[in-house]
């Protein structure tokens, strides 16, 4: 359905795994049907004006198209209607004839389903109507027959499958993760496995089962960066200012939101003093400037991205949708107790970038 949201939540999963005994984790991830929609409009609707041309004669006198994807979740099942046009014809004399068209609408239930060995979750179509434009159901056997052997298959296809995803994901963690992780990072990866998917009114909830290192919070704080690590530090963060800057932009661009770029300036701002803050050595008695930031930042950016996600073409609300998920999980994951030993705060901020600027360092040094 989304590979790209399987790597970040992978690189969430193993980016802070250490070498020690492993534990069974299971982890809920609310899939919202926005996000399912874009998935299955990017990936079936690839026709002129969004069309998903779901099957043609190789006349194209006969074809089957649907177009105007609604989806939603009924009774434990995604619903999802179709606008539908239909022409069955012949071919005579270099012309096509059409003998029936018709439009209307399909309605599809789909059962979210987890295969036997949990690496696959797909959607197959449990029922299917189809109705004219007045709301009245079609019971044509042709186009009952054609339904069933086409839409439906073609509609069951959009399927997240781990099996696939795994190489993937270990390749995009390579670059830049420490290579002594390596095992552990591999590991965890081939442990990960759906232990349950449910569909209700918002999406779909799904719980992810993985293997996490055992590594509890040491009580010891993580120390303050010395001189030298500080000013690695401000080089890889200018790297990633840079980048960051350039993104906003994009975004600011894509979505033609004067807002949002403001907001999304404002965090940055927000996030240069927060993290120095936390690199650096704190006052007791003073709020924890990380978990202050990341918890303030979320609340106000949440919203304001999930409204413009619903407005913006496939593709682009694809990613901020993934965007979205993904920091979701971030919360889940310190729900669970900090299984990888790393937790939102300065301590947590301090081991997390002294990992990164090593990785960073292996992966320079491998490039010639």
């Amino acid at each position: 359905m989304n590979k790209r949201f399987l790597i970040l939540l992978a690189t969430l999963i193993a980016g802070f795994a250490q070498t020690s005994p492993a534990e069974p984790y299971s982890l809920p991830i609310q899939l919202d049907y926005t996000l399912i929609k874009k998935a299955v409009v990017s990936q079936l609707f690839k026709g002129e004006g969004g069309v998903a041309e779901v099957w043609k004669d190789k006349h194209k006198c006969s074809f089957l198209n649907l177009y105007n994807p609604r989806i939603s979740g009924v009774g434990g099942q995604i619903k999802l209607l179709n606008d539908v046009q239909v022409q069955f014809g012949t071919s005579f004399g270099g012309q096509c004839i059409p003998i029936l068209v018709q439009e209307g609408v399909l309605e599809t239930f789909q059962q979210p389903t987890i295969s036997a060995d949990q690496s696959v979750l797909s959607l197959p179509v449990t029922k299917a109507n189809i109705y004219d434009k007045q709301g009245r159901q079609l019971t044509i056997d042709k186009l009952q027959d054609l339904i069933k052997k086409v839409a439906e298959p073609k509609l069951a296809a959009v399927k997240v499958d781990l099996n696939e995803s795994r190489a993937d994901m270990e390749r995009t963690l390579t670059d830049y993760l420490p290579k002594e992780n390596a095992g552990e990072v591999k590991k965890t990866l081939e442990t990960l496995k759906f232990s349950g998917a449910e569909a209700n009114e918002d999406g779909i909830k799904v719980k992810l089962a993985f293997d996490a290192p055992v590594k509890k919070l040491d009580s010891k704080p993580e120390v303050p960066f010395t001189e030298a690590e500080q000013k690695q530090w401000q080089a890889t963060w200018q790297e990633w200012d840079a980048f960051l800057s350039k993104a906003i932009d994009q975004a600011a661009s894509e979505t033609k939101s004067k807002e949002l770029k403001n907001t999304l300036t404002e965090i940055l701002v927000e996030s240069r003093s927060a993290f120095q803050a936390g690199l650096k050595a704190q006052s007791p008695e003073s709020s924890d400037p990380v978990r202050v930031f990341f918890t303030h930042t979320w609340q106000k950016l949440s919203p304001q991205m999930r409204s413009l996600a619903k407005e913006l073409p496939e593709i682009e609300a694809l990613r901020y949708m993934t965007f979205i998920a993904a920091t979701d999980v971030i919360y889940e994951l310190e729900n669970l107790g900090a299984p990888f030993g790393l937790e939102i705060s300065s301590d947590g901020l301090r081991k997390l970038v002294r990992m990164l600027m090593a990785g960073k360092q292996q992966a320079d040094a491998k490039r010639p």
